[in-house]
């Protein structure tokens, strides 16, 4: 069991919480992994909350909801009990948070007068929308500083360099990666302004991705999205219903060879620059071979609704397919790739405009499956050779992380790769 210290915020926590003197103002560590009661904020929480701690992290197979915050982080020059302690408080933290409440136990607006709040506030009042914060690791994080390189699991590739790439340096890669997921874009920063902030001294903030409108489904009882290019986005996104294909596709399995992960899954994210002005001035009958499917309905080019399954084969005047053999269709379709699949997460951004006065937009694409090297891979490298699309994208961020699965009340995420409980 773990001590009263360590399922509170631990001391270095509250330092970079809030502030350098809040222990001498008299906030001592303390309090366990419970949620309930002491937060300015939990009044107004509403049912719409997913539990922090379970068998799987939240925020993979949840129902996706409207808003992200998504942040990558380099781990500073600390002890492996460090960054145990580390995540340690980020669990505390996150589960709180989840749950309709502030980071800290006292809240914005109480505790000790002459030091900085344990929560920045933002979030007051508000309810937390359905909050998810996901945790992962990248490959970087086992090298020989915390003695995890023999925890590296080996689904946990480096991503090779895809045809298609133009990745910026500062859009690549981290130690630590959260996930903040909620209906209102106001509750998702929140989440990572105070996990960031706890996190001060122990780990930096490498980059990060504010999303809008999500571009997939996980569920089935949600309408399939659209992506800034006007189409439907994900039609054949695993959705958290279909259990079998989840459980063989997502979730990492004790066979695969890192126990640890069993639970777990694996996250790819892709930042994806649309040069969407030049898609504005292309005409319907290219957008729609480009995608292979109808931009209204969504539904295949080989004719029914939404839902049809495609029929690759069907040919029309002259014998050519009615779906072009470099539609983004049917590149990404599970049939020509032996059955993979992946399941799809992403959000639309825009970050403002270039020197060129041109949007700086697309879509943040983020992927979970068991398996990267057989199920994203093989799917990216065929985009990324003969999509139809490319003309009109670039691919300017990646990463991958591990994702554990998920903690208990009386531990905390990732406890597994050191061999904890």
């Amino acid at each position: 069991m773990p001590t009263e210290e360590s399922t509170g915020l631990s001391r270095r926590g509250l330092l970079g919480l809030a502030g350098a003197g809040v222990v001498g103002a008299g906030l001592g560590v303390g309090g366990a992994f419970a949620v309930g009661g002491g937060s300015a904020s939990t009044t107004n929480a509403v049912a719409s909350t997913y539990p922090f701690f379970g068998k799987h992290q939240s925020g993979i197979t949840t129902p996706a909801q409207d808003r992200l915050h998504f942040a990558a982080f380099d781990v500073n020059d600390i002890s492996r009990d460090d960054l145990i302690e580390l995540l340690r408080d980020w669990s505390y933290a996150a589960a709180r948070m989840t749950a309709g409440q502030a980071a800290g136990k006292y809240g914005p607006a109480s505790g000790p007068y002459d030091a900085p709040p344990d929560d920045t506030g933002e979030a007051l009042d508000l309810p937390p929308g359905g909050l998810t914060i996901t945790f992962g690791f990248g490959p970087s994080l086992f090298d020989d500083r915390f003695g995890l390189a023999a925890q590296r699991p080996s689904a946990l590739i480096d991503l090779p360099k895809f045809p298609s790439d133009a990745l910026q340096p500062e859009l690549v890669g981290g130690d630590l990666c959260i996930q903040a997921c909620s209906d209102d874009p106001q509750v998702a920063v929140h989440a990572i302004r105070n996990l960031s902030r706890i996190a001060f001294g122990r780990a930096t903030l490498r980059w990060s991705q504010l999303g809008f409108g999500r571009t997939s489904s996980t569920t089935r009882a949600q309408k399939t999205p659209r992506n800034l290019f006007g189409f439907k986005d994900g039609t054949a996104n695993l959705r958290a219903e279909d259990t079998a294909g989840v459980a063989q596709r997502v979730w990492a399995a004790s066979e695969d060879g890192a126990s640890w992960m069993t639970g777990g899954s694996y996250l790819v994210s892709r930042k994806i620059r649309m040069t969407v002005e030049t898609w504005d001035r292309t005409s319907l009958r290219e957008q729609e071979k480009i995608f292979g499917r109808t931009k209204g309905e969504g539904a295949p080019l080989s004719g029914g609704s939404e839902f049809t399954e495609p029929d690759f084969e069907q040919t029309g005047r002259d014998d050519i397919p009615l779906i072009d053999d470099s539609s983004h269709m049917k590149l990404a379709h599970p049939d020509s790739h032996g059955g993979a699949q992946i399941l799809r997460r992403g959000y639309n951004f825009v970050d403002g405009n270039d020197e060129l006065g041109r949007l700086n937009a697309g879509l943040f694409f983020i992927s979970f499956q068991r398996d990267p090297g057989t199920q994203f891979v093989p799917i990216q490298l065929a985009l990324s050779r003969n999509d139809l699309m490319n003309e009109y994208v670039r691919y300017v961020g990646s990463a991958i992380f591990a994702v554990p699965p998920g903690a208990t009340s009386s531990s905390f995420v990732g406890a597994g790769m050191f061999g904890l409980p």
